[in-house]
């Protein structure tokens, strides 16, 4: 008679990886011209001069620091986002991008993306960006109505937003135009008004956000009136319909792209691919020999500033525990519309499917997600209510 073989605990595993998977360089700019209501990002307003220098100097720093974390491994795709990047001058984004050539492989085809504000001054220096090495634009747009940029507390207005789009439109063949719906006081009309306008420049993606209030923001503090949940659901269909219409692939909860446009860099994210977060406040995840570590730079500018020079940027880290890594997997690929290959979960997770299979059989029962033996994805209900989704992947207290 054969003796028993002993089951390892999932929570005494380790994730395997039998490949690395692709990796991302995240770069976060923390200033911003005025501190939008709604923000909870860690973005602060100019208040006098930026230590523009010295703060490429620090992410400089910073990134040597990172080395030994990510030794050989080649860099797929390069974010700046903020706070406003675009507030930096372009002179310092060449010479960031300079740094990063200099000290990891950067993909010969890498998608540098970066954020800007539509205003005056950042519309200005979009060619300027183009010549450093930026390839792809992400316009912070929200609206195209002069009452809800308003409300917004944006700093530009609607024809700033559209002369911005122009430039964007000569200067680069890959932009992104961000909208938001569910605006104080919005009617339907006027959010399908605001996506027809962005249509009419024919971004090759569109992130489409519904607003919602966020703790540490003023609108969390002084709520203003919004649409009820009827008419932001309604609004939510009739921008999927015109979008759908007009070409674009609703490929992620809130993103939509024109055929092969869409977002290599959040698709990373999305699929549990890795990256390295530097910069004030960013945040790393990456795959190690036998665990995933997940790292927190310092916050406050200043605090980054003075850390990252002296090579300690990073103010907390830690080893993601096993029974959390199913629920963190799922929590990106899930917002996906398509869904994942089933074989995507090993890959990235580096835990056999079978270590969330009865999550999984859950999620199909409640008529969450449908699969077969090559792909897992979420149903329209599933989209529909993604946080019921994901709870039923959070690991037992």
């Amino acid at each position: 008679m054969s003796a028993a073989v002993a089951v390892k605990p999932l929570s005494d595993a380790q994730p395997k990886f039998k490949a690395l998977p692709p990796l991302s360089l995240y770069i976060h700019i923390p200033w911003c011209v005025r501190k939008c209501p709604y923000c909870d990002f860690n973005s602060h307003e100019i208040r006098g001069a930026i230590p523009e220098a010295s703060y490429v100097d620090a992410l400089i720093a910073d990134l040597e620091a990172a080395l030994p974390l990510i030794w050989m491994r080649s860099i797929y795709t390069v974010f700046f986002g903020g706070g406003t990047p675009s507030v930096f001058s372009a002179a310092s984004i060449e010479r960031i991008l300079a740094a990063v050539r200099a000290r990891v492989p950067l993909a010969v085809d890498a998608e540098i993306t970066l954020e800007a504000n539509p205003g005056t001054v950042e519309a200005e220096k979009f060619r300027d960006f183009r010549a450093a090495g930026v390839n792809r634009l992400s316009l912070g747009i929200q609206s195209f109505n002069p009452r809800h940029l308003k409300a917004l507390g944006r700093i530009h207005d609607d024809n700033e937003a559209r002369a911005a789009i122009e430039i964007a439109r000569v200067n680069f063949d890959n932009f992104n135009l961000d909208l938001m719906y569910g605006l104080p006081q919005q009617s339907v009309h006027e959010a399908l008004t605001d996506i027809e306008a962005a249509l009419s420049f024919a971004p090759q993606h569109l992130s489409v956000y519904h607003l919602t209030i966020e703790t540490n923001t003023y609108f969390y503090r002084h709520p203003p009136t919004l649409p009820d949940d009827e008419n932001t659901a309604q609004m939510q269909e009739a921008i999927e319909q015109k979008l759908a219409t007009a070409g674009y692939k609703h490929y992620e909860t809130s993103a939509f792209a024109q055929p092969g446009a869409q977002c290599r860099h959040n698709l990373n994210y999305w699929t549990f691919g890795d990256y390295l977060g530097i910069g004030a406040g960013a945040h790393s995840k990456l795959s190690l020999p036998g665990r995933i570590l997940r790292q927190a730079r310092h916050k406050q500018p200043k605090q980054y500033l003075e850390n990252a020079a002296a090579g300690n940027a990073i103010q907390a880290q830690h080893d993601v525990a096993v029974s959390d890594i199913g629920f963190e997997f799922m929590m990106n690929a899930l917002r996906l519309s398509s869904g994942f290959p089933g074989a995507l979960f090993e890959e990235r997770a580096g835990l056999p499917l079978t270590a969330v299979l009865k999550r999984l059989e859950e999620a199909e029962q409640r008529g969450f997600i449908e699969r077969d033996h090559q792909r897992i994805a979420p149903t329209a209900l599933g989209r529909r209510f993604l946080n019921d989704l994901l709870q039923i992947f959070l690991p037992e207290e």
